[in-house]
């Protein structure tokens, strides 16, 4: 009976100790999100190297969403912390087709309506088989090192960190100048 229940403390210890010696924050990511490409809303290739040392938010976005006035709070929040974050939006059409525009079409709205000044890319796919590569770095664990996720409306956020790594994803009832995304600013 003795030896039983050293066994098991044993065996409990290691356990409680394996729970906490895991630190997700210090895994590497597999594949440095500086090497994923993305155009911008021209056409152009975004360079993400050319961001190294600042944060970066990336925001799936969309014209004719209920969270599309978050686009005003984007802005104030590019003004404000430009000197060391770059937003990016991403135009994805996935949820109820609320961006049907052409790339044209979003650049003017976005501009006309909002007074947008950051980063807009081109129109892509956030989740299922047509997945751009950057949203499959952002969602999956097994590559970004720190959490998996699933996109699930437009206006999804993804921190990354001044050296490319994953901070957190917020969803999109999560407004831009929530303290949970400031508070990472500071």
């Amino acid at each position: 009976m003795k030896n039983i229940k050293l066994i098991i403390t044993s065996i409990m210890s290691l356990f409680i100790a394996s729970c906490f010696s895991q630190d997700e924050n210090s895994k590497e990511p597999t594949t440095s999100i500086y090497k994923l490409e993305i155009n911008d809303i021209e056409g152009n290739k975004i360079n993400l190297q050319d961001f190294e040392g600042k944060k970066i938010l990336f925001v799936n976005v969309a014209s004719k969403c209920g969270f599309t006035p978050q686009y005003e709070d984007l802005q104030k929040l590019h003004n404000t912390y430009k000197d060391k974050l770059i937003i990016i939006g991403v135009p994805c059409n996935q949820f109820g087709g609320q961006e049907p525009g052409t790339n044209n079409e979003i650049q003017t709205f976005c501009q006309k309506n909002y007074g947008v000044e950051f980063l807009i890319t081109e129109k892509v796919d956030v989740k299922g088989d047509n997945q751009h590569p950057l949203y499959k770095w952002l969602t999956d664990k097994s590559i970004n090192g720190k959490s998996s996720s699933t996109v699930k409306w437009n206006f999804q956020k993804y921190l990354i960190d001044e050296s490319g790594k994953l901070i957190d994803f917020y969803y999109s009832t999560t407004n831009p100048l929530s303290d949970k995304i400031v508070n990472n600013l500071k």
